[in-house]
């Protein structure tokens, strides 16, 4: 479910029109609602009600990389989330926009010392560590500054998520985790490693998942592992099975599974574990919370079908290019009519391209045009190709309204370069 409905003939963000949103910041604008983050939140969190996970319950902690706007971060900060960071930059913005660090989790398989030093001086809950060679280096940063790190390894299991190839990160061949055949002796030289406090064990099988299956063949083998892992003398306490749910795009689609049923599973399944369990949701929170508004400049005669030119481009919305992801295209003021129409943007690429043929809402130049489900992997992962500025992002609540990313000018850009001296 979204906040984005049509209340006489104009869609709107909860209780504001997107059409007064476009003339008060201009086109393109990303546009989120809080109803829609704090909602999916609490749904993620209810459906958790059954889960085994200790005196504390299970630990929610958003996947930052989904969506890292401020506003978006204290939103779920109030919701009592926590973290889940790959990058120095993203737990900076998740403590300065009001996260616990002790609810912060540090992945990814490219910590750099200075970021494993920015953390520890944070006293961050944990790092889920991707390699042995990474342990080594913690250790070194961690007996520098004199403190012990909380760790866990993150576990590859094999295990097909049966999702697009560039967002499936739990097979072998896949850059993250420790081989699922190698993790006893990761265990076992962690544990030798001064600095380390190894407690739990980590797993993360991919992105948009629609079937539990992959994720429950996943878990069973984590609840596998930590029964060896104990009887091998380590004292494992936390689980992480990372996030991965998917949200509908195409309404074409079979929906998802829900959430309630995802936390049946995991219920089921974990329900001997004896840890305290760790999630670390992204899309599933932000995605149906966020819409791209764009402006028609024209509409451009095809071979076949129309081409329909908006002003915002993949350097905006680099999803479709980079996945081939679908998007659901609305007209802001719909005219009751349809067609089929291919959708572009202005950047010269042939890769930018939003959708072929597709039957949509008839627009014609000037119109307004909603590009569906963008709270998630969209802003944050937008560029300045062709030099054109970040799009601005705006945030509503209720009938409120702010700016909580400004379109900053395209002289700003320019202004960043510098010459050497002998062009000058």
């Amino acid at each position: 479910m979204d906040h984005f409905q049509l209340r006489d003939g104009v869609m709107h963000a909860e209780d504001v029109p997107l059409t007064l949103i476009a003339e008060a910041v201009g086109t393109p604008v990303y546009v989120y609602s809080t109803a829609t983050i704090v909602r999916h939140a609490r749904v993620f969190r209810e459906a958790l009600a059954k889960v085994s996970s200790g005196p504390d319950g299970p630990l929610i902690c958003y996947a930052v990389k989904a969506n890292p706007n401020a506003a978006v971060l204290a939103t779920l900060a109030r919701e009592g989330l926590g973290a889940d960071v790959v990058s120095g930059g993203e737990l900076l913005r998740a403590i300065r926009a009001g996260m616990d660090p002790a609810k912060i989790v540090f992945s990814g398989v490219g910590k750099t010392a200075d970021e494993m030093a920015l953390a520890l001086k944070h006293e961050i809950g944990q790092f889920n560590l991707e390699s042995e060679p990474e342990a080594e280096m913690l250790s070194e940063v961690a007996q520098a500054l004199g403190v012990t790190a909380p760790v866990a390894f993150r576990i590859n299991p094999d295990v097909d998520a049966g999702t697009h190839a560039k967002i499936s990160t739990g097979k072998s061949e896949n850059k993250f985790g420790i081989a699922y055949h190698r993790a006893g002796h990761a265990y076992a030289r962690a544990r030798e490693l001064p600095g380390l406090s190894v407690r739990g064990v980590a797993v993360h099988i991919g992105s948009q998942l629609t079937d539990l299956a992959p994720l429950e063949t996943a878990f069973t083998k984590i609840g596998e592992l930590i029964a060896h892992l104990r009887a091998a003398g380590h004292d494992i306490v936390t689980a992480d099975l990372g996030g991965g749910l998917g949200v509908p795009y195409d309404p074409a689609l079979p929906l998802p599974p829900s959430p309630a049923a995802y936390g049946e599973m995991v219920a089921r399944v974990t329900a001997d574990w004896g840890v305290r369990l760790m999630f670390e949701p992204g899309r599933l929170i932000v995605a149906n919370a966020g819409a791209l508004i764009s402006r028609v400049i024209r509409v451009k005669e095809g071979a076949s079908d129309p081409f329909v030119i908006v002003d915002a481009a993949m350097n905006d919305l680099m999803r479709p290019a980079l996945y081939d992801a679908w998007h659901d295209i609305r007209a802001i003021v719909p005219r009751q009519k349809s067609f089929s129409a291919n959708v572009v943007g202005p950047v010269c690429e042939s890769g930018d391209t939003f959708a072929t043929g597709r039957s949509m809402d008839a627009v014609e130049a000037g119109d307004l045009v909603g590009f569906m489900t963008a709270g998630a992997y969209a802003a944050t992962m937008a560029s300045t190709y062709n030099s054109r500025p970040l799009t601005a992002e705006v945030m509503v609540d209720g009938n409120n309204m702010a700016v909580v990313r400004e379109r900053l000018p395209i002289e700003a850009l320019i202004a960043a370069d510098s010459l050497p001296p002998w062009l000058e």
